[in-house]
Protein backbone atom coordinates (compact mmCIF):
# COMPACT_ATOMS: atom_id res chain seq x y z
CA UNK A 1 0.00 0.00 0.00
CA UNK A 2 1.44 3.37 -0.97
CA UNK A 3 -0.97 5.96 0.41
CA UNK A 4 -0.31 9.60 1.15
CA UNK A 5 -2.63 11.69 3.28
CA UNK A 6 -2.79 14.17 6.12
CA UNK A 7 -2.46 13.12 9.70
CA UNK A 8 -2.91 15.34 12.73
CA UNK A 9 -0.37 14.28 15.32
CA UNK A 10 -1.79 16.63 17.99
CA UNK A 11 -3.35 20.06 18.25
CA UNK A 12 -1.18 23.00 19.24
CA UNK A 13 -2.22 26.43 20.53
CA UNK A 14 -1.63 28.02 17.14
CA UNK A 15 -3.79 25.57 15.18
CA UNK A 16 -3.31 22.12 13.75
CA UNK A 17 0.04 20.65 12.81
CA UNK A 18 -0.48 18.74 9.58
CA UNK A 19 2.19 16.73 7.83
CA UNK A 20 1.98 14.83 4.53
CA UNK A 21 2.75 11.27 5.56
CA UNK A 22 3.29 7.89 3.99
CA UNK A 23 1.06 5.16 5.44
CA UNK A 24 2.12 1.54 5.10
CA UNK A 25 1.53 -1.59 7.20
CA UNK A 26 -0.52 0.28 9.84
CA UNK A 27 2.15 2.83 10.64
CA UNK A 28 3.17 6.34 9.63
CA UNK A 29 6.48 7.03 7.90
CA UNK A 30 8.20 10.46 7.95
CA UNK A 31 11.53 11.68 6.57
CA UNK A 32 14.03 13.54 8.75
CA UNK A 33 12.96 16.77 7.06
CA UNK A 34 9.30 16.08 7.90
CA UNK A 35 10.27 15.23 11.48
CA UNK A 36 12.15 18.54 11.72
CA UNK A 37 9.03 20.35 10.40
CA UNK A 38 6.81 18.47 12.84
CA UNK A 39 8.87 19.35 15.91
CA UNK A 40 10.01 22.75 14.59
CA UNK A 41 13.71 22.04 14.94
CA UNK A 42 16.69 21.49 12.63
CA UNK A 43 17.25 18.38 10.54
CA UNK A 44 20.71 17.99 12.16
CA UNK A 45 19.06 17.98 15.61
CA UNK A 46 16.64 15.24 14.47
CA UNK A 47 19.55 13.25 13.00
CA UNK A 48 21.51 13.50 16.26
CA UNK A 49 18.54 12.31 18.34
CA UNK A 50 17.89 9.40 15.94
CA UNK A 51 21.54 8.31 16.24
CA UNK A 52 21.33 8.47 20.05
CA UNK A 53 18.03 6.53 20.10
CA UNK A 54 19.67 3.72 18.11
CA UNK A 55 22.97 3.82 20.06
CA UNK A 56 21.14 3.62 23.40
CA UNK A 57 19.07 0.65 22.20
CA UNK A 58 15.76 2.46 22.73
CA UNK A 59 14.57 1.37 19.29
CA UNK A 60 15.69 -1.22 16.76
CA UNK A 61 16.90 0.28 13.48
CA UNK A 62 15.65 -2.62 11.34
CA UNK A 63 12.05 -2.16 12.46
CA UNK A 64 11.87 1.66 12.57
CA UNK A 65 13.54 2.90 9.38
CA UNK A 66 12.76 2.09 5.75
CA UNK A 67 13.86 3.53 2.43
CA UNK A 68 11.14 4.78 0.09
CA UNK A 69 11.68 6.08 -3.43
CA UNK A 70 10.88 9.79 -3.35
CA UNK A 71 10.79 12.36 -6.14
CA UNK A 72 12.70 15.56 -5.36
CA UNK A 73 12.94 18.68 -7.48
CA UNK A 74 16.46 19.99 -7.97
CA UNK A 75 16.32 23.12 -10.10
CA UNK A 76 14.33 22.34 -13.25
CA UNK A 77 14.61 18.57 -13.04
CA UNK A 78 12.98 15.93 -10.89
CA UNK A 79 15.21 13.31 -9.33
CA UNK A 80 14.16 10.03 -7.75
CA UNK A 81 16.04 9.12 -4.58
CA UNK A 82 15.75 6.45 -1.91
CA UNK A 83 15.14 8.43 1.28
CA UNK A 84 15.05 7.08 4.85
CA UNK A 85 11.60 7.27 6.45
CA UNK A 86 11.00 6.66 10.16
CA UNK A 87 7.92 5.03 11.66
CA UNK A 88 5.56 6.05 14.45
CA UNK A 89 7.78 4.52 17.16
CA UNK A 90 10.56 6.91 16.16
CA UNK A 91 8.16 9.87 15.87
CA UNK A 92 7.02 9.30 19.46
CA UNK A 93 10.56 8.72 20.81
CA UNK A 94 11.74 11.95 19.21
CA UNK A 95 8.84 13.80 20.82
CA UNK A 96 10.34 12.97 24.21
CA UNK A 97 13.84 14.17 23.26
CA UNK A 98 13.48 17.29 21.13
CA UNK A 99 13.48 20.62 22.99
CA UNK A 100 10.94 22.87 21.28
CA UNK A 101 7.55 24.32 22.13
CA UNK A 102 5.82 21.89 19.76
CA UNK A 103 7.64 18.90 21.29
CA UNK A 104 6.64 20.13 24.77
CA UNK A 105 3.01 20.32 23.61
CA UNK A 106 3.36 16.79 22.22
CA UNK A 107 4.68 15.52 25.58
CA UNK A 108 1.77 17.16 27.42
CA UNK A 109 -0.70 15.59 24.97
CA UNK A 110 0.97 12.15 25.23
CA UNK A 111 1.08 12.37 29.04
CA UNK A 112 -2.66 13.13 29.13
CA UNK A 113 -3.37 10.08 26.94
CA UNK A 114 -1.15 7.89 29.14
CA UNK A 115 -2.77 9.21 32.32
CA UNK A 116 -6.23 8.56 30.88
CA UNK A 117 -5.18 5.02 29.97
CA UNK A 118 -3.74 4.31 33.42
CA UNK A 119 -6.75 5.73 35.30
CA UNK A 120 -9.63 4.62 33.05
CA UNK A 121 -8.05 1.63 31.33
CA UNK A 122 -8.62 3.13 27.87
CA UNK A 123 -8.12 6.22 25.77
CA UNK A 124 -10.00 7.17 22.62
CA UNK A 125 -9.87 9.76 19.86
CA UNK A 126 -13.57 10.65 19.94
CA UNK A 127 -13.39 13.03 16.97
CA UNK A 128 -11.72 10.47 14.72
CA UNK A 129 -14.26 7.81 15.68
CA UNK A 130 -17.14 10.22 14.95
CA UNK A 131 -15.75 11.50 11.65
CA UNK A 132 -14.17 8.37 10.19
CA UNK A 133 -16.21 5.73 11.98
CA UNK A 134 -12.98 4.33 13.40
CA UNK A 135 -11.72 3.38 9.96
CA UNK A 136 -10.67 -0.26 9.81
CA UNK A 137 -10.48 -0.45 13.59
CA UNK A 138 -14.17 0.11 14.33
CA UNK A 139 -14.96 -3.61 14.08
CA UNK A 140 -12.09 -4.39 16.47
CA UNK A 141 -13.41 -1.75 18.90
CA UNK A 142 -16.89 -3.33 18.83
CA UNK A 143 -15.44 -6.81 19.42
CA UNK A 144 -13.45 -5.58 22.41
CA UNK A 145 -16.51 -3.85 23.88
CA UNK A 146 -18.52 -7.07 23.41
CA UNK A 147 -15.77 -8.97 25.21
CA UNK A 148 -15.87 -6.52 28.13
CA UNK A 149 -19.65 -6.71 28.31
CA UNK A 150 -19.41 -10.51 28.30
CA UNK A 151 -17.12 -10.32 31.32
CA UNK A 152 -19.75 -8.06 32.95
CA UNK A 153 -22.23 -10.94 32.58
CA UNK A 154 -19.73 -13.33 34.16
CA UNK A 155 -19.26 -10.94 37.10
CA UNK A 156 -23.05 -10.57 37.50
CA UNK A 157 -23.45 -14.37 37.43
CA UNK A 158 -20.79 -14.74 40.14
CA UNK A 159 -22.65 -12.26 42.36
CA UNK A 160 -25.86 -14.25 41.76
CA UNK A 161 -24.14 -17.51 42.74
CA UNK A 162 -22.74 -16.01 45.95
CA UNK A 163 -26.12 -14.49 46.87
CA UNK A 164 -27.89 -17.79 46.12
CA UNK A 165 -25.79 -19.55 48.78
CA UNK A 166 -27.56 -17.54 51.51
CA UNK A 167 -29.66 -19.73 53.81
CA UNK A 168 -32.77 -17.56 53.41
CA UNK A 169 -32.37 -16.98 49.63
CA UNK A 170 -35.70 -16.83 47.80
CA UNK A 171 -35.46 -15.84 44.11
CA UNK A 172 -39.12 -14.67 44.16
CA UNK A 173 -38.77 -12.47 47.26
CA UNK A 174 -39.03 -8.71 46.72
CA UNK A 175 -35.77 -8.24 48.68
CA UNK A 176 -33.90 -10.50 46.22
CA UNK A 177 -35.39 -8.75 43.19
CA UNK A 178 -34.50 -5.30 44.59
CA UNK A 179 -30.99 -6.49 45.49
CA UNK A 180 -30.30 -7.69 41.94
CA UNK A 181 -31.68 -4.47 40.45
CA UNK A 182 -29.28 -2.48 42.63
CA UNK A 183 -26.32 -4.74 41.77
CA UNK A 184 -27.16 -4.54 38.05
CA UNK A 185 -27.34 -0.74 38.19
CA UNK A 186 -24.02 -0.54 40.03
CA UNK A 187 -22.35 -2.78 37.44
CA UNK A 188 -23.84 -0.74 34.57
CA UNK A 189 -22.77 2.48 36.24
CA UNK A 190 -19.23 1.20 36.83
CA UNK A 191 -18.91 0.27 33.15
CA UNK A 192 -20.98 2.92 31.36
CA UNK A 193 -21.56 5.67 33.95
CA UNK A 194 -25.28 5.09 33.39
CA UNK A 195 -27.93 2.94 35.05
CA UNK A 196 -29.87 0.15 33.38
CA UNK A 197 -33.39 0.76 32.11
CA UNK A 198 -35.87 -0.20 34.80
CA UNK A 199 -38.31 -2.95 33.83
Amino acid sequence: MDYKGNVIIYQSDDGLTKIDVRMEEDTVWLTQLQLADLYQTSKSNISEHITNIYNEGELDKDSTVRKFRTVQFEGDRSVERNINHYNLDMIISLGYRVHSKIATNFRKWATERLKEYMIKGFTMDDDRLKELGGGGYFKELLERIRDIRASEKVFYRQVLEIYATSIDYDPQADESIQFFKKVQNKIHYAIQAAIAAEA
